[in-house]
């Protein structure tokens, strides 16, 4: 039998630091490209836009195309990337998971790499493969490419708002009750663990949750934030899927996008969902409490998000990978989980 050889693409370019935005022309001519698309998130252009075009002009780029375009929407999207100027050597996302899905895809679809500069830290997207899009008017997960670059300002995460500082936080936290269902599936012969993902994603969160977390906005937490949240797009890219950073806390989050009247920022849902299972898996919950404490993560939500919702969530869950077997798809596990939103004295402070 041949052997399976999965070939592993990681990031060329990683620039996580102060000043990054005004020096990308310099870090984009370093990789060798000279003619670019940009593509900015709603609003970042009339914040950032001025210096960024400066420094990449002044690094001897061409700039073939640039505009502000959030629109992820496969059909117009399909159209955008095959309307790129035939010249285009790299393209460049600007913003949040929109904007960042859009140069995900047209680089995917054009064979182009991709530069990914996130201005906040709220989930792993803008390290990974996969992509977020709208087909037939719902969100799907989609596969696409890992990005070329990354390149992120710690002075520009830092001015983040709290909501999206906080995601981050939520979806960072989240990998540790994901590699127990991931390691739950190959127990129960419904899945195969790749050991090198599985240490990735833990070291993802370990090097952050033992930090001092007196405060979220310092250089050196949202530093480590960044590069926890870039190893968590590795180790699935390593892994060839997302089983080692979402887990029945990711399900739970996505049942609450279809149920709830006002869903909240993905990040937000799954860091109340990775406690919630930390618990029903019995699994480093002191750690996962301590954290989500010590951060403010707890005192930011509360009173956003519905015990109700969550428990028909719950509910829910299982149907939504049916290709999955976590402890969300345990019974018993469900009925627990419904338990402890009645029973557990932080969950009943948090949710209403």
């Amino acid at each position: 039998m041949k052997a399976f050889t999965h070939r592993v693409a990681i990031p060329s370019i990683l620039e996580v630091g102060r000043g990054n935005l005004l020096n990308i022309g310099t870090h984009i001519a370093n990789a060798g490209f000279k003619n670019i698309v940009l593509f900015f998130g709603e609003g970042i252009f009339d914040l950032f836009g001025a210096g960024i075009i400066q420094s990449i002009e002044q690094a001897g780029i061409r700039i073939l195309e640039q505009q502000e375009y959030d629109d992820i929407d496969v059909c117009r999207l399909t159209e955008k990337a095959f309307s790129l100027p035939v010249e285009a050597e790299l393209i460049v996302g600007i913003g949040g998971g929109k904007v960042i899905d859009v140069a995900k895809y047209i680089g995917f679809l054009n064979g182009l790499p991709y530069i990914s500069v996130p201005t906040s830290p709220s989930n792993d997207g803008f390290s990974s493969s996969g992509c977020s899009l709208l087909i037939g008017g719902r969100r799907r997960s989609v596969p696409a490419k890992m990005p070329f670059g990354i390149i992120v300002d710690i002075d520009v995460v830092k001015s983040a708002p709290d909501n999206l500082l906080y995601s981050g936080i939520g979806d960072l936290i989240s990998k540790i009750t994901a590699v127990y269902d991931w390691r739950f599936e190959e127990e129960n012969g419904k899945g195969k663990v790749d050991d090198f993902a599985v240490m990735i994603a833990k070291k993802s969160v370990n090097s952050i949750v033992r930090m001092d977390l007196g405060n979220i906005r310092a250089d050196l937490f949202l530093k480590e934030l960044v590069d926890s949240l870039t190893l968590s797009g590795i180790a699935m890219e390593i892994a060839g899927n997302s089983a080692p950073a979402s887990g029945s806390e990711h399900l739970i989050s996505h049942g609450l996008d279809k149920l709830a009247k006002q869903p909240q920022q993905h990040g937000l849902q799954v860091g109340v969902a990775t406690y919630l299972m930390s618990k029903v898996q019995n699994y480093r919950y002191p750690r996962v409490k301590k954290f989500l404490m010590e951060t403010g993560f707890f005192a930011h939500v509360k009173g956003k998000m519905s015990a109700g919702d969550f428990e028909r969530a719950i509910d829910l869950a299982p149907s939504l990978k049916p290709g999955r077997f976590t402890a969300i798809h345990v019974p018993e596990n469900r009925d627990l989980a419904k338990r402890l939103l009645r029973e557990d004295e932080i969950l009943r402070e948090i949710l209403v």
